[in-house]
């Protein structure tokens, strides 16, 4: 045999070696002690990581074509999030990919199981365990895989009360004493002290602990805990609706027992850690499977803006069972998009503002809601035919300073609030209004590629979220996705209502599939937009069949598509639409609209939405 041939056959082995030498095996049934083989897998997606990183910290050979990390089928059970950081970053030519074992589903799991129900009457009741040392609360309880409905005072909710006036220096609502009789005891005192009110408002809902009750007639005067008690009567937008046509805002009642009547309610106790549910027709507590949410984020990736987490990629993996917990604290008053109030309020006289923008009349500060995905100083990180679903919050949060990524192929689906967030929506200590453009641009979230995603049933709890939400990106890419089934808009792009030129630019929306959208909430478009967007498109999408709730704030505000305040430079062309209701709301300058309805080319709309390879999505 040649050297020559000696040489290369010794090359191939080692490619070959160098090409398996760096996988990393878990499972349910394996032990962090183990060395990670398949024959001998570890535990938990963290111990990987740390053996992955130390790879890679002494310059082991086996990292030289990338490290796979295996998961698995089975559930695994998160007591905190995983944590990804700098140290666990891969390179262009040598990424770090977690993916499940194919036709395998490994899932990260913030749930914990009910167990012990007993019979009581009607209803079945169970003790909440202890979580991590703690007494676990939670806001969700799914049974079966099937989201249970926390009690509340109505099933219809086009049978909600409605309110009946507004006080805003003594901070109170005033709604029918029927409203609440059944958690209050005839003379207003609380049977639960724990009760909460939804708030429809405008193209917002709000959630709001109740403090007290006072019964004055047919009348009961409704008051709130603090902070969302100052936050709600002092904030000006979006507000509670009080007309003389019939448009007062609805609301609902929940998280009280005396609520609890009908099939697929529940009720937590946190006091007696007690959680009953009354079940459906037949259902035995003791042969289902019940799921509570103990965790908020299953997964956090954070580096900084100097040294960012690269190159890592998910493959069919599912993410489950979250919870967020701060309406249980603190309360929840949005501004929009399920962007939290931490203050806001009315300002004399109004602020003057640059560039043509209309005086400002009030002032407010954000938070964001927690995300079963957390992503901030990134660069490069993708998600390919993952599952994000059964969650409490946001599915996936591509939060700051991230730059690439591609989320390709994804479900998202039964999700309390956004299923996608891109980008901020204006720092926590930058008032919101004003133009975001840090001098920084590292800040900025650019190029990451939405592409061919199926969101469903998200926004369930919070009414105002969406299905995709981008705020202050560039070269953004929303591409061939299908949405169905939401309470508000479909598609957000965009923050800041400002004419003024930012960070924003570059930003794509493009042959998305959006339909059976406004389930709840008006003031609202199958795709929206916000701010100055220079060389930004939306192109080839597909919106029909808007739902025609009867409880929102005015029943004529709602259109296909919709470029709001501030929206300038942006080209809306070639969407199809089943009409052509739209709106252009204190618009800036150079903004082109050509050629959309419902006599554009039948061939755009039947491109719209997923492609054909991942039409199974819906399936699932």
């Amino acid at each position: 045999m040649s050297n020559r041939r000696i040489i290369l056959i010794t090359a191939l082995s080692l490619l070959t070696l160098v090409g398996h030498a760096g996988d990393i095996w878990v499972s349910p049934r394996g032990n962090d002690q183990n060395d990670g083989t398949r024959q001998s897998p570890k535990a938990t997606l963290t111990s990987a990581l740390r053996q992955a990183r130390e790879w890679r910290r002494t310059g082991d050979n086996r990292v030289l074509g990338g490290i796979t990390v295996y998961m698995e089928g089975g559930v695994y059970f998160l007591y905190e999030p995983i944590f990804i950081r700098p140290e666990d970053s891969g390179t262009k030519g040598s990424p770090t990919v977690i993916r499940s074992v194919r036709g395998e589903d490994a899932v990260l799991s913030g749930g914990v199981s009910i167990r012990n129900w007993k019979k009581q009457g009607k209803l079945w009741v169970a003790d909440v365990p202890m979580f991590n040392g703690r007494p676990l609360d939670f806001r969700q309880l799914w049974v079966d895989g099937q989201k249970a409905t926390r009690a509340r005072d109505v099933e219809d909710f086009e049978n909600m009360h409605r309110i009946c006036s507004v006080d805003e220096k003594t901070e109170t609502l005033y709604v029918p004493a029927a409203a609440v009789r059944q958690i209050t005891d005839g003379k207003g005192a609380l049977k639960s002290r724990y009760a909460e009110m939804v708030l429809h408002q405008m193209w917002c809902v709000a959630n709001l602990r109740i403090r007290s009750v006072q019964v004055l007639g047919d009348s009961a005067a409704v008051r709130f805990h603090q902070p969302e008690s100052r936050i709600q009567f002092e904030h000006p937008w979006p507000r509670p609706m009080v007309t003389t046509d019939g448009h007062n805002s609805a609301f609902y009642l929940t998280n009280a027992r005396e609520l609890l009547d009908v099939p697929e309610e529940w009720y937590h106790d946190i006091d007696t850690r007690k959680l009953y549910y009354y079940p459906r027709e037949g259902e035995n507590m003791q042969s289902v499977e019940a799921i509570v949410p103990a965790i908020e984020t299953l997964v956090q990736i954070e580096g900084t803006l100097d040294r960012p987490v690269t190159n890592l990629r998910f493959e069919r993996i599912t993410f489950s069972y979250t919870t967020w917990m701060r309406p249980s604290v603190k309360g929840h008053v949005p501004l929009q998009g399920g962007m939290y109030l931490t203050d806001g309020y009315r300002i004399d006289p109004k602020m003057k503002r640059n560039y043509r923008n209309h005086p400002l009349d009030n002032q407010g500060w954000l938070g964001r809601p927690a995300a079963a995905v957390r992503v901030a100083a990134a660069g490069t990180i993708d998600f390919e035919r993952c599952h994000f679903e059964h969650l409490g919050s946001t599915g996936v949060d591509y939060e700051e300073a991230v730059h690439g990524g591609i989320i390709r192929g994804c479900l998202f689906r039964d999700i309390a609030g956004n299923g996608l967030l891109v980008g901020s929506f204006s720092p926590a200590a930058h008032e919101t209004h004003l133009p975001y453009d840090p001098a920084d641009r590292r800040e900025v979230c650019t190029h990451q590629r939405i592409d061919n995603c199926y969101f469903t049933e998200t926004g369930n709890e919070d009414w105002g979220c969406l299905a995709i939400a981008a705020g202050y990106v560039s070269d953004i890419h929303i591409v061939h996705n299908e949405i169905c089934e939401v309470p508000y808009s479909g598609i957000s792009l965009g923050w800041g209502w400002t004419q003024t030129v930012n960070c924003m630019k570059n930003n794509q929306v493009h042959a998305n599939l959006i339909h059976h959208y406004a389930k709840h909430m008006y003031d609202v478009a199958g795709i929206y937009t916000l701010g100055s967007q220079p060389k930004t498109y939306v192109t080839e999408n597909c919106v029909h069949s808007i739902y025609k709730p009867g409880y929102v704030h005015d029943p004529n505000h709602w259109f296909y598509l919709y470029t709001d305040e501030g929206s300038s430079f942006i080209t809306v062309r070639d969407n199809w639409t089943e009409g052509e209701k739209y709106l252009q709301n204190a618009n800036g300058p150079g903004n082109v609209w050509e050629n959309n309805g419902p006599g554009v080319d039948a061939a755009i709309r039947e491109r719209a939405g997923l492609e054909e390879e991942y039409k199974d999505l819906k399936n699932k």
